[in-house]
């Protein structure tokens, strides 16, 4: 009985001792791994005719399917790829800051050198898609005797002029942004870790606040186009690039998904960070 117990024993460790070690091991393994959603291409309203000049006009943008990163990119990841960590505020699941647009491109480059991958930075047409929740955006029923807003679908009743229409969300995922988002009101003016929050409609988090995301395109004043387009990439050239999403010391407004925000490619700031998309 005593043998049998011994041996029960000895293997319930052996057993224990080999998890815990695949644990590491994975760990180890796959401390470059980046979670990546599959963003199911489609048509929506890119930008709004109701809000700043740069946002205008709002217009119909087609894309094709590709992915986005789950997360921001953490100080843990950058650090293992860039031997050191420039972020203001310091903790390994935080997303990485103080980086440049040049800085993104550079770790970019050396991540997929090292993992074999084509990561790149979204277009902020990719971005605001995502961000909206792609095809699953859940547009909410307002009031209005206007016809702005973002993706809003007239309800019309014969003979009745229509006053309802459907909205977009102000933010990435639920109506409230301290449900969604670290901002001005409850960030403590400084980054948090990653996925504390709560993802949006394609599980994907932090794309209102905690940190501003550098997007590939230069930025231009306005959208310049009521047409169609597919697969926008911006203007071939500029002297700033996009950033968009808002930070932990962004107010409300400065969190709505169709601000957008320009920074010279040299600029680092404790608010600036990135996440990766690649095609599908």
């Amino acid at each position: 009985m005593t043998k049998r117990l011994l041996s029960c024993l000895l293997m319930a460790l052996t057993v224990q001792t080999a998890v815990a070690q695949r644990k590491i091991n994975k760990t180890t393994k796959d401390s470059l791994y980046i979670y990546m959603v599959r963003v199911q291409g489609g048509s929506f309203d890119l930008g709004s005719n109701d809000e700043a000049a740069d946002r205008k006009p709002a217009h119909t943008v087609k894309l094709a399917d590709f992915s986005l990163s789950e997360y921001e990119v953490t100080q843990k990841q950058w650090t293992i790829v860039m031997g050191s960590n420039p972020s203001t505020f310091q903790c390994n699941e935080c997303p990485v800051n103080n980086v440049s647009w040049n800085d993104a491109i550079s770790f970019i480059e050396k991540l997929n050198a090292l993992t074999g991958k084509h990561y790149r930075l979204p277009t902020e047409a990719e971005w605001e898609y995502a961000a909206r929740g792609g095809v699953k955006e859940d547009l909410v029923k307002t009031y209005t005797d206007t016809r702005g807003g973002v993706n809003e679908f007239l309800i019309t009743q014969k003979g009745v002029k229509p006053d309802k229409i459907k909205d977009g969300k102000k933010y990435s995922g639920k109506k409230l942004p301290q449900d969604v988002a670290w901002y001005e009101r409850n960030g403590k003016d400084h980054v948090h870790p990653i996925g504390r929050k709560k993802a949006n409609e394609i599980g994907i988090y932090d794309m209102s606040g905690n940190v501003e995301e550098w997007c590939a395109d230069w930025y231009a004043t306005s959208y310049g186009s009521k047409h169609d387009a597919e697969n926008p990439k911006g203007p071939s050239s500029g002297n700033a690039h996009v950033v968009r999403g808002g930070s932990f010391t962004s107010t409300p407004d400065e969190l709505v998904l169709t601000r957008r925000a320009a920074y010279l490619p040299d600029t680092k700031a404790a608010s600036l960070g990135f996440r990766l998309a690649e095609d599908k």
